[in-house]
């Protein structure tokens, strides 16, 4: 196993990054046999944080992509879809890659948040950027927030299904 992998927080993941963009990767052919807009909305809003995570970049084409399916053929769509996915997926997630994913997913509830809350939970992403702690246990402690405040969008990331360990327990009294 590399460093690199370690402190990703995927030593004792049960899934390696290859599984991930595999599962990814096998949902958007789902998706693809379908061939409905809606599908295909559906699964770049359950895949965006995952997308994220691997590039950025790729994850605003991909929003552009969905957003021109008036103007373009939707087997086109689907084709460019799928190429700038495989694209993004090829780029491995980082720590700073995965800081800016959860700072994103920190904005959905940080409102309801007091003082020592937010500070508790900024100390942890410090913990995570400065690899004392890994992106699933991070993760394991954002779950029952999210659940908490009934985020469904949310808890429907794929992000969250395919990194999260459910194991620790700080911020259990949400």
């Amino acid at each position: 196993m590399s460093k690199k992998q370690d402190y990703l927080g995927i030593e004792n993941h049960q899934i390696s990054e290859d599984d991930v963009c595999q599962y990814v990767l096998e949902r958007f052919h789902d998706t693809k046999q379908v061939k409905k807009i809606k599908n295909l909305v559906n699964f770049h809003t359950m895949n965006k944080y995952m997308v994220m995570a691997h590039d950025q970049e790729e994850l605003k084409k991909l929003g552009n992509i969905v957003a021109s399916y008036k103007k373009t053929p939707f087997s086109e769509i689907l084709d460019y879809y799928e190429k700038h996915l495989r694209l993004s997926l090829q780029n491995l997630p980082t720590i700073k890659k995965h800081t800016n994913v959860i700072l994103h997913v920190f904005g959905y509830f940080s409102k309801n948040f007091n003082q020592q809350e937010k500070k508790m939970f900024l100390n942890l992403l410090e913990n995570y950027k400065e690899e004392k702690i890994t992106l699933e246990e991070i993760l394991s402690e954002i779950n029952p927030i999210i659940f908490k405040f009934n985020n469904t969008y949310l808890a429907g990331q794929t992000y969250f299904l395919l990194y999260s360990n459910s194991t620790l327990d700080i911020f259990s009294h949400f």
